[in-house]
């Protein structure tokens, strides 16, 4: 839907000399604080809603420290429109306990021991209990929504958890696929993390009266950011520090996700180089990290990745041109200036 659109289009130069501010996350979400403490709040009460023997399952994946960057984008697009209402927390608390969800079966089908800092709710109770309880998660977010009395809710929310879990199904079939195509890439990437974004972004301006058209702008930007955001952090796997990733590089490569900067590798690669890169990644070895690192080096990957995320973002800006300014609706669209100051940021550690 919103792939490579339009002619890549780069951060204008003003804003690439301007120094990036200390923490520009910190100052996006700085006038929604109470909006996200709030969302806290309501998933750790939602514990109780659990059979007591669940407790401590519920517990410990509703209380993580997480970004809360869906409630964020809640919050923002809310403020769009005027402001934020209990309404809006509870919307945020269902959309944020179905990201928590599809983490619980990542950690499951990844073998992942560590989320966030400390060990994962399968690595604590084993992976039964984990996808048993993930599945919980999702059924009584389905459960939140639908006690709105509007069926809209409920039902938004429910397609879009359909097409995460879509997505999610999808790239897990598509593991070690060497052939995926660009276009398979991006549909899979917006179905897994796009959906939710644009589903913030569009229940927020439901619930703040939008009109139909001012709703699908606020739902496009919400898959143009989502989408791009994801493909900068499989970048940042490939390209990035382990300080900027705050993680272990290639673990895509570990999982067998071919994201866009290896498909852009495998385009533009000598037949011997594609055989040899596909040899590498059906038989990945840790030790073969260097390899790959070089060759996306020499074939220049990251640049067309790069103009595809701001492709992507160009689109986003777009979405929200169409909408009545407001101070609200520019905070909202700082949030693409935040994620070209981490391309930038990437772009800087990489020596261009």
């Amino acid at each position: 839907m919103f792939v490579a659109e339009s002619k890549p289009v780069h951060a204008p130069a003003a804003q690439a000399e301007n120094p990036a501010p200390a923490n520009p996350w910190k100052q996006i979400v700085e006038p929604v604080e109470p909006f996200l403490e709030a969302v806290s709040h309501g998933l750790a009460r939602e514990v109780d809603a659990f059979d007591p023997a669940l407790r401590p399952y519920a517990e410990y994946a509703l209380t993580g420290n997480g970004k809360h960057l869906r409630p964020a984008l809640v919050a923002l697009a809310a403020n769009a429109f005027g402001k934020s209402t209990e309404d809006h927390v509870r919307v945020a608390v269902i959309i944020e306990m179905v990201h928590l969800a599809t983490l619980v079966h990542d950690d499951v089908m990844d073998e992942a021991e560590i989320r966030r800092g400390r060990l994962t709710l399968a690595s604590n109770w084993g992976n039964d209990i984990a996808v048993l309880f993930g599945d919980c998660l999702f059924a009584h977010a389905l459960r939140m929504a639908a006690s709105f009395p509007t069926t809209e809710v409920c039902r938004s929310v429910s397609s879009a958890t359909n097409t995460v879990c879509s997505g999610e199904i999808l790239q897990n079939r598509n593991r070690s696929n060497f052939e995926l195509s660009r276009s398979e890439y991006f549909r899979i990437m917006e179905m897994k993390t796009g959906e939710l974004f644009a589903l913030s972004c569009d229940l927020a301006a439901l619930l703040s009266g939008a009109t139909v058209d001012q709703r699908e702008a606020m739902r496009r930007f919400g898959m143009a950011f989502g989408t791009a955001y994801q493909i900068f952090d499989d970048c940042l796997d490939l390209f990035g520090t382990e300080a900027q990733a705050g993680k272990s590089l290639g673990t895509d490569l570990v999982k067998g996700k071919m994201t866009l900067p290896l498909i852009v590798l495998r385009e533009t690669a000598s037949p011997d180089e594609r055989t040899k890169l596909a040899d590498l990644l059906k038989d990945w070895q840790p030790g073969s990290f260097p390899t790959v690192a070089t060759m996306l080096l020499k074939h220049e990957c990251w640049q067309p990745a790069q103009e595809t995320i701001h492709q992507y973002l160009d689109t986003a800006r777009r979405c929200l041109a169409s909408l009545p300014a407001t101070e609200g609706l520019n905070s909202l669209g700082q949030l693409a200036v935040y994620l070209e100051a981490q391309v930038a940021a990437l772009e800087a550690s990489r020596g261009r």
